[in-house]
This record gives structure tokens, sequence and C-alpha cells, in this order.
């Protein structure tokens, strides 16, 4: 896990977690792999945003360019 976890949380992970209907998931196991999947997303970020500004990437366009690939992901399960 994350050596930066706040309260055993990781960066950015929220206080509850919420099924789409609003309902707080209590599911443990759940939350585990919800909360090692953000700490691994997150240090690989980290690692990508330190090597973009080494190579003098401006850190601004990378950030973007993070939050844009974010928006780009698909929910191949959406019931819509």
């Amino acid at each position: 896990m994350a050596t930066n976890q706040v309260n055993g949380r990781a960066p950015g992970e929220p206080e509850l977690w919420r099924q789409p209907d609003g309902e707080v998931m209590n599911c443990d196991e759940s939350v585990t792999v919800l909360r090692e999947n953000l700490a691994e997303i997150h240090a690989l970020c980290q690692e990508a945003l330190e090597d973009a500004v080494l190579m003098d990437v401006s850190e601004e366009q990378f950030r973007q360019v993070l939050r844009d690939l974010v928006g780009s992901l698909n929910n191949p399960y959406n019931k819509g």
C-alpha cells in the first residue's frame, strides 16, 4: 500500500464509497481492492509526473493529459 495514506485511506480516496443508488458500500473486500488500486494509480502517476518534469515538460500540461486520460476511460458495464 502507499506510504502516504491518510487515516488508512489511499490518496484521493473518499471517506465513504457509494453505490450507484447512493447507498454506502460496506463490503470490506471491495473497499480494500479500491484502496489498493488507488494507491497503485497514485504511485504510477507520481512517478510519471516526476519523469515529465525532469524531462522539462510543462507540469500543468502533463496534469491536463492525466485529467484527459481519466476522462477518456470507458465503462464496459454501463447499463444505460
